[in-house]
């Protein structure tokens, strides 16, 4: 072969290789909630899906993976082709799951590619209806007068609403008894019934609830009070100074991506983060997007092994374990 010829086939192969690069996504692109749906992050996950959609031409389907704590679609996550066709919408579980499971089938940091936070949840402490206390005062003084008899419901172990209340009975010192689910999609279904009393649980997925009289809301846990149930005191303005817990959420994918689909999909999601849409149904569920220095790969990385660390202790003080 000629120089010329050679020249020529390597300028084919370099057009083809651009080609290649701008087709993605050529096809729909699966995006993994690893709870059951109509939970709160589904309720994130399909925002950002439908932003998401616009900006690609392509569909994003989410797919609901729940159980064992998130583990079981994080694990699907990471054994997925690196082709940008399978991401994930995930949350604080990602940062407990190595203190929570032995065994565990993949390494939270090292076997994912982290494209960006996406928004920091605040919790709510709420009950069933029907439950006598009126007030933050009353529920906390009913909690610790019942404490084994009282119920609290939370998605699974190691999910932010089992986290929150691991951490509320714990600067309560008190014990009560838990009843999981697959999901909070789920826990709060049987919580508008009153299957079982009390749960700590991510805005998104109670402030229509408490709205429509459903369930009875008793504080925030954000130092903060959120504008959506601007009515709720926060548990630092004097029931527990200090206390703060956020659900955050954030956008993974299988490690490996080639850079040209990490950049598209972060730029997507950077785009869902400013889409009115978007925003405002955010703002009704108590929650606004993260700073837009926080929605990149290197931002999601370093937040995350700082939150393994946290919550490594938290989980270990607790005692708690779990199986996937």
């Amino acid at each position: 072969m000629t120089c010329a010829a050679a020249a020529t086939c390597l300028a084919s192969f370099a057009v083809a290789g651009t080609a290649a690069a701008q087709a993605y996504p050529n096809k729909p692109v699966t995006l993994i909630v690893p709870a059951a749906a109509g939970g709160p992050t589904d309720t994130v996950a399909r925002l950002i899906a439908e932003s998401m959609t616009k900006t690609f031409g392509q569909t994003v389907v989410v797919e609901n993976v729940g159980g064992a704590g998130g583990t079981i679609g994080m694990a699907k996550v990471a054994r997925a082709a690196p082709d940008g066709y399978t991401i994930a919408v995930w949350h604080i579980a990602q940062a407990t799951a190595p203190a929570l499971y032995d065994g565990l089938k993949y390494d939270v940091v090292s076997d994912f590619d982290h494209l960006g936070r996406i928004t920091d949840v605040p919790m709510t402490l709420v009950s069933k209806a029907g439950l006598p206390p009126k007030d933050i005062a009353e529920i906390v003084a009913w909690m610790k007068a019942n404490q084994s008899k009282a119920t609290y419901g939370h998605a699974g172990i190691g999910s932010a609403s089992h986290l929150c209340m691991l951490i509320l009975m714990k600067e309560l010192g008190i014990k009560m008894e838990g009843v999981g689910y697959r999901g909070t999609g789920p826990a709060m279904n049987d919580l508008i019934s009153g299957t079982f009393d009390v749960m700590c649980d991510q805005t998104t997925n109670t402030t229509g609830h408490i709205k429509d009289g459903r369930i009875k809301g008793y504080a925030v846990t954000t130092k903060a009070k959120v504008s959506s149930v601007p009515e709720l005191p926060t548990f630092d303005s004097g029931t527990l100074p200090g206390f703060e817990v956020s659900a955050w959420h954030a956008l993974w994918a299988p490690k490996g991506l080639p850079k040209d689909v990490t950049d598209k999909l972060v730029a997507a999601l950077k785009v869902a983060l400013k889409d009115p849409k978007v925003l405002e149904r955010f703002a009704g569920l108590g929650t606004e997007p993260v700073a837009e220095a926080q929605v990149s790969p290197e931002a999601l990385k370093g937040y995350l092994e700082s939150e393994v660390k946290r919550w490594d202790a938290v989980i270990k003080a607790a005692g708690v374990k779990a199986s996937n």
